[in-house]
């Protein structure tokens, strides 16, 4: 009798303990963009990215549970209740092998999503993406803009879905030719929904549109979906 009421015991002890682990593991995270600052900027130090009139760059921290995660650049956009998207910010350091101090700057950098319930950040490698030339805009899970080919001289047309392994569009648009005083390669994308259509104006050549049809949401994302979302800030 003895031995059963201490195996009882045990056996409470056991999922007390297993309960406050779940618990403590299904405790959502508090993630959001903090307050904009603005730092030096210019093509000197992000010549990819910098606009010619640029001296200074607003950034926002990335917090999650408090802590800063990454900096981020321009607005965000929610792809899901829990999902959203940003363009990171990096601070490289500039500093040439002999000098005596560090020297760092400020640049913008690839596109990354932010998953709420997890916080956690994923780099999103979008297809023929330049950061001189693709102005990235978002609709759903779609990223549109003009891309560049590896050699820098072919426009592409191209709408990129999160997680699918293949760009949904990639269509050659006209050549390219980058210059000192060269207007922007692209007009940003225009997105329709009824029918789902994106239009690309290249500078210099006729405006192209494509209907995406037949096409859902590839985004999968883990755990539950009936969890409800962290409190968050993405604007």
């Amino acid at each position: 009798m003895l031995m059963a009421k201490r195996w009882c015991l045990i056996l409470l002890c056991g999922l007390i303990a297993g309960d406050h682990t779940l618990r403590a593991a299904a405790k959502p995270h508090v993630v959001f963009l903090g307050s904009a600052k603005s730092v030096p900027y210019s093509i000197a130090s992000d010549p990819a990215g910098a606009l010619p009139t640029e001296i200074k760059l607003r950034i926002r921290p990335l917090l999650v549970d408090g802590k800063v995660k990454e900096w981020t650049s321009g607005e965000s956009h929610a792809i899901t209740d829990r999902s959203f998207v940003v363009r990171r910010a990096l601070r490289l350091n500039d500093s040439l092998p002999g000098d005596k101090t560090e020297h760092w700057i400020w640049q913008r950098g690839p596109w990354i999503m932010v998953d709420r319930v997890k916080g956690s950040v994923t780099a999103l490698h979008l297809p023929d993406y330049d950061p001189a030339v693709s102005d990235v805009v978002w609709f759903r899970d779609y990223a549109a803009y003009c891309g560049l080919t590896a050699s820098g001289r072919q426009l592409y047309a191209v709408v990129a879905q999160i997680s699918a392994r293949k760009p949904v569009i990639a269509k050659k648009m006209s050549a390219w030719s980058p210059g000192e005083s060269q207007p922007p390669a692209c007009a940003a994308a225009v997105w329709e929904r009824d029918p789902l259509r994106v239009t690309f104006q290249p500078t210099g050549a006729a405006t192209v549109s494509y209907d995406l049809v037949g096409l859902s949401a590839v985004l999968v994302e883990d755990g539950d979906s009936n969890e409800e979302p962290a409190p968050s800030t993405t604007h």
